[in-house]
């Protein structure tokens, strides 16, 4: 995962395109996640990582949508 925390200097066209791809990302791991448990052979450290990784992910992408959703004020 080569996502940069700062996200400000990028247009929000890019972002989008890029969240897309994290969101992939992140599905792909979580079938990856669950395969790997349905075997029952699964190591538990490799299953870890996915999770720390895919949590990861999940704070990108809420760091991109938080940027590209306008605030409302009321």
């Amino acid at each position: 995962m080569n996502a940069p925390t700062d996200i400000s200097m990028k247009t929000d066209e890019v972002l989008r395109v890029e969240l897309e791809v994290f969101r992939q990302q992140h599905r792909d791991l979580d079938e990856a996640i669950k395969a790997l448990e349905a075997t029952g052979t699964a190591d538990q450290l490799t299953v870890k990582r996915l999770k720390k990784q895919k949590l990861r992910l999940k704070d990108v992408i809420r760091l991109i949508e938080d940027r590209l959703t306008p605030d409302i004020i009321a």
